[in-house]
C-alpha cells in the first residue's frame, strides 16, 4: 500500500465536495432543459425546429461540459478518500452512501437516455413527469448528506421527520407552481 501524504485525504475531500456542487449543478439543469425541451414541442412548426436544435445542443453541452466530468471528479476523489480511510467500508452509513451513490449514477446515464430520446425526438415523457423526475436527485442529496454528516447515528426523531416533510412540501410545491403557471397560461391564451 502506497503511503500518501496526510494532507492528501483533505485534497480528495475539497475535490469531492467540489465535484458533488458541480455534478448536481449540472443534473438539476439538465432535467430542467428536458423540460423546456418537451414542452417546446407545443411551439408553432416554424420556430420549434430551432428550438429542438437549440436545446439539443444546450444538453449535450451541459451533459459532457460540467454534469459527467463532475461526476468523474465526485467518484475518483471518493476512490481517494476510501484509499485513505478503508475502514469506512466496513461502516453501515457508507454502505448506504453507496447504494445512494450508485443509484445516481443510474439516474445520470439514464439521463443520457432520455437526452438521445429527445435529440432523436423519441422522448414518450411529459413535462409533468420530467418534473417529478427532476426531484429525486433532491431526495438522493439530502439522504446522502444526512448519512455524511450523522454517520452511524442517523437521526431518527422529530427533527428529521421536520427536513423530510419539508424536502416533500418543497417538491410539492415546485408541482403546484407549474400547474398554476399552466393554467394561468391556458387562461391567457383562451382569452385571445
Amino acid at each position: 500500500m502506497i503511503q500518501l501524504p496526510a494532507e492528501a485525504y483533505l485534497w480528495f475531500k475539497s475535490l469531492h465536495i467540489i465535484g458533488v456542487v458541480v455534478w448536481f449543478a449540472g443534473l438539476f439543469y439538465l432535467v430542467r432543459l428536458f423540460i423546456y425541451h418537451v414542452e417546446s414541442k407545443d411551439k408553432p412548426d416554424s420556430i420549434k425546429e430551432e428550438f429542438h436544435n437549440q436545446y439539443s445542443l444546450m444538453e449535450l453541452r451541459l451533459a459532457n461540459i460540467i454534469t459527467t466530468p463532475g461526476m468523474i471528479l465526485t467518484v475518483s476523489m471518493a476512490l481517494g478518500l476510501l484509499y485513505c480511510q478503508p475502514v469506512y467500508l466496513t461502516q453501515v452509513w457508507m454502505k448506504a452512501k453507496l447504494i445512494f451513490v450508485a443509484l445516481l449514477l443510474i439516474y445520470h446515464f439514464f439521463c443520457y437516455r432520455i437526452m438521445n430520446k429527445l435529440k432523436n425526438k423519441s422522448c414518450q415523457w411529459t413535462g409533468k413527469q420530467l418534473r417529478a423526475l427532476n426531484e429525486l436527485p433532491t431526495l438522493f442529496l439530502v439522504i446522502v448528506v444526512l448519512l455524511v454528516t450523522f454517520k452511524n447515528s442517523f437521526p431518527t426523531g422529530l427533527a428529521t421527520w421536520f427536513i423530510v416533510a419539508l424536502v416533500v412540501l418543497m417538491a410539492l410545491s415546485i408541482q403546484f407552481y407549474a400547474r398554476f403557471r399552466r393554467l394561468r397560461l391556458e387562461k391567457l391564451t383562451s382569452y385571445k
